[in-house]
């Protein structure tokens, strides 16, 4: 079973921004391939089916993005998955919007959300997608940027941020992480 777990903050007022893309998409994974997660389990909501044959359960903790580690804690525990089986999908504001970076392990850098998953399951060992959301601009404080909302000039580039990070993560699931930094590093 592969755990694709995507980063946001739950709630209406945190719909549509910055940090939220990793809720996006797994919003788009699940449409695109068909899987409901509406199933409240563990501190997410979950759905489970399969992507190129292979047995998912796409994740959203709601336990807010500076807890996120609690949720994933949880899923590995109760699907006595490895860290290797997560991979996690998460906005990144060192990358320019509408880019994506993939990783095998890692430091969390200053994503506090990255931050707790690592030290909940005591491991930086696992796949990662970031999606650009852009660079912060000057004398705004980080907190806000990635609260805020996308521009309406920078809703393409999101789209394409989020549909790219989805690509990635078929393309992990078919051939490898080798493959997918290849093709999109």
């Amino acid at each position: 079973m592969r755990l694709i777990i995507g980063l946001g903050n739950p709630g209406a007022e945190y719909a549509g921004t910055r940090h939220n893309v990793g809720f996006e998409a797994i919003n788009k994974l699940a449409y695109d391939h068909v899987i409901n997660v509406t199933k409240a389990k563990r501190r997410a909501l979950i759905g489970e089916g399969e992507i190129f044959m292979q047995k998912c359960l796409l994740i959203k903790p709601q336990t807010f993005m500076n807890l996120s580690g609690e949720s994933v804690r949880d899923h590995i525990e109760f699907y006595k998955a490895e860290s290797s089986d997560i991979i996690v999908i998460y906005d990144d504001v060192d990358i320019p919007l509408g880019e994506i970076r993939i990783r095998k392990q890692g430091s969390a850098g200053s994503h506090n959300g990255m931050k707790n998953i690592i030290y909940q399951i005591e491991s930086d060992e696992f796949i990662r997608v970031r999606i650009g959301i852009g660079e912060k601009p000057p004398k705004w404080d980080l907190a806000d940027y990635v609260l805020s909302k996308f521009k309406k000039e920078e809703f393409d580039g999101m789209v394409q941020g989020v549909t790219k990070a989805c690509d990635a993560v078929e393309v992990i699931l078919k051939d490898g992480v080798d493959a997918a930094m290849n093709k999109f590093n």
